[in-house]
């Protein structure tokens, strides 16, 4: 098995010093990828702030998957981009971690805090297999509506379910079930997520306007 299929099937690979043809050539075409990808990182992180449309077309050019309703603050960095497919609308803040060595797939109207990494990659605990650079990577799938708090790490082969909100500074290293609150490291399902949220929406604070998306919009736009 040569080595794009051992990283898609999420065995160790490594990434320099193949001795097969196929496999140099595979070697050599991942390099060119992310020599590319930390181009197009370096193009972002340098547009001015107002400059949104060239943000968006140099995201369109490299993701996976990238539609309209996309924004990224500066100060991103990704492996290889090609590989972080975004369902629709999302938002991420200030310093957005990458590594997409694996396949991220992220659901509709997922919003991520600052500092945030989302890690397809690892390397096994045996020191000798590190000592050879081993990797391996999983994918990483994170749902619909999902709100992951500032300095969460997302580690490789997790599943995170729509509506989940993973609190700040979480490492998340299985997967969390859909409409639930997850904290801590590792992180652990606190609640679900339930009637009491549709009042209050952080701690005793109350909500000062209607419940439905509709009425909500309608309300923000006044």
């Amino acid at each position: 098995m040569h080595l794009k299929e051992r990283i898609a099937n999420g065995m160790l690979f490594y990434e320099h010093g193949h001795k097969d043809p196929i496999d140099i050539a595979q070697e050599q075409e991942l390099d060119a990828l992310r020599g590319h990808c930390k181009e197009v990182m370096f193009d972002y992180n340098h547009t001015r702030p107002n400059e949104r449309e060239k943000r968006l077309e140099l995201l369109k050019g490299l993701l996976g998957k990238c539609g309209d309703g996309v924004f990224i603050e500066d100060g991103v960095h990704m492996s290889y981009g090609c590989h972080l497919y975004l369902e629709g609308a999302f938002y991420a803040n200030f310093n957005l971690s990458v590594v997409d060595d694996g396949d991220i797939y992220i659901g509709d109207r997922t919003m991520i805090g600052p500092n945030v990494t989302l890690c397809t990659t690892g390397h096994p605990a045996d020191p000798e297999y590190r000592e050879m650079a081993a990797h391996y990577s999983l994918p990483i799938h994170i749902g619909r509506n999902v709100w992951i708090g500032s300095n969460a790490v997302v580690l490789p082969g997790v599943t995170i379910g729509d509506n989940a909100v993973i609190g700040a500074g979480s490492v998340v290293t299985k997967d969390i079930p859909a409409n639930v609150i997850a904290v801590g490291n590792p992180c652990r399902v606190a609640r679900e997520i339930g009637e009491r949220d549709r009042e209050y929406y952080f701690r005793d604070l109350k909500m000062d306007f209607p419940y439905t998306s509709d009425k909500i919009t309608s309300e923000i736009k006044k």
